[in-house]
């Protein structure tokens, strides 16, 4: 029996319907931005593995400071204890965080990281004696699958199954280029019209959503006028973080930072599950009280594990290599070259660039949808060619690994080219 067979007999995948869905690859190996099946077929991971894995495959200097960690302190309970991994790498993150940013609060994934700041977000103002109870989002926004976080999610066929059980949302347009008024509108209406506690947002580019991207100045504006109403500002960097938009967060391009942020994917170079929220003091202080109550009741069993730590400080040690900068860099020019190239072609509708996160959007006649034939269509031939790309709908995204190299790269960009033959 094949492991794929195996699999089918007992395993219930993500976003998955088992009875239309073909049978799973299974992958044996990896090594840098490459993956290997059962049947030994390579595959360029041109998407880091949902965006999680920036320093490749099978890193052996992640995988000796893991190993390094598990031979001295595997785990040990985060309530009432800590250790030196936790310590060091809060003391790391601060280093590169927006200023502002003092606490550090660990999860398990970016799901767990956004709960963790929306809870924050309504008690903060319920330790004051406010009520504030609901949350502003993004249209289209994806801010994972726990309870609050989907409810902060605006792609309806991930929540329509729970709607009337959420908590409240307001949602206003994306600031796009020529809808940036709407934008500002929309927001200062919806705190004229609401009760609101915070206002999330992935800061410059929205990823589950095909990589629409707007301009940091906007996002000032949207957190100056949320400063100026008294109202918390999310910025959920799970798939920003660390390198993808050319610098280490993306929030690193604001004039304005959030209150609060939000990490996990590359956080561990892809290795063990791991996720941050990050506080202003002033946040912190409103849950520093001699009322018991007033804390936090929010906590995982695995919370700031050594190993995770270690994985992280790992990850980070690479990030600020020269040569992982570099990287960055060189994939970046790649794909400013590569839209150059294929920005006019008659199938393509618009394409955007920023760091190492390349798209293009294919002209249809109606709308795409998210999974739909089109979508199935171009997965299955990048499949068959060799490379990991998961469209969404009519959108093609590119986003690898930092050391894919040069020739890895031209067959992704060659394959999609010609993708375009078959639609």
């Amino acid at each position: 029996m094949t492991l794929q067979e195996k699999d089918s007999q007992y395993l219930w995948h993500p976003y998955t319907q088992h009875k239309t869905a073909a049978l799973p690859i299974a992958i044996k190996r990896g090594e840098g931005a490459l993956l290997w099946d059962e049947n030994n077929k390579e595959y360029i991971d041109a998407i880091a593995s949902w965006w999680v894995n920036p320093y490749g495959h099978s890193n052996k200097f992640i995988a000796d400071a893991i190993y390094k960690q598990l031979t001295t302190l595997e785990h040990v309970l985060f309530g009432g204890f800590t250790h030196e991994p936790a310590i060091i790498l809060a003391e790391k993150l601060i280093e590169i965080l927006p200023n502002n940013q003092q606490k550090l609060f660990f999860s398990d994934n970016g799901s767990t990281a956004v709960e963790v700041a929306i809870k924050v977000a309504l008690q903060y103002f319920f330790n004051k004696g406010e009520k504030k109870t609901t949350i502003i989002a993004f249209d289209n926004a994806f801010h994972g699958d726990t309870f609050a976080a989907m409810a902060a999610s605006g792609i309806s066929f991930f929540t329509e199954a729970f709607q009337g059980m959420l908590i409240d949302i307001v949602r206003i347009p994306v600031p796009i280029k020529g809808r940036e008024q709407d934008s500002f509108d929309a927001l200062a209406k919806a705190i004229k019209n609401h009760n609101c506690a915070g206002f999330i947002f992935e800061p410059l580019v929205q990823g589950a959503s095909g990589m629409v991207m707007y301009e940091p100045e906007t996002l000032n504006k949207l957190i100056r006028i949320c400063k100026e109403n008294n109202v918390l500002t999310i910025a959920d960097e799970v798939m920003t973080g660390f390198g993808k938009t050319g610098k280490t967060f993306a929030c690193d391009y604001l004039t304005e930072q959030p209150d609060m942020m939000c990490l996990s994917k590359a956080l561990t170079g892809g290795t063990i599950p791991m996720a941050i929220t990050t506080f202003t003091k002033d946040i912190f202080d409103a849950f520093y009280d001699e009322d018991i109550n007033k804390a936090l009741f929010h906590g995982h069993t695995f919370t700031a594990n050594p190993t995770g730590c270690a994985a992280a400080l790992a990850s980070l040690s690479l990030l600020q290599t020269q040569e992982m900068q570099d990287n960055i860099a060189r994939v970046n020019k790649r794909h400013l070259e590569f839209q150059k190239h294929i920005e006019s072609h008659p199938k393509v509708t618009t394409t955007r660039v920023l760091g190492v996160i390349f798209a293009l959007e294919i002209q249809t006649e109606t709308a795409a949808s998210y999974y739909g034939s089109l979508r199935n269509k171009l997965y299955d031939f990048f499949i068959e060619n060799g490379v990991v790309l998961r469209p969404v709908g009519n959108i093609v995204y590119i986003l690898p690994p930092y050391v894919i190299t040069d020739e890895q790269l031209q067959k992704v960009y060659q394959v999609v080219e010609k993708a375009l033959e078959i639609v």
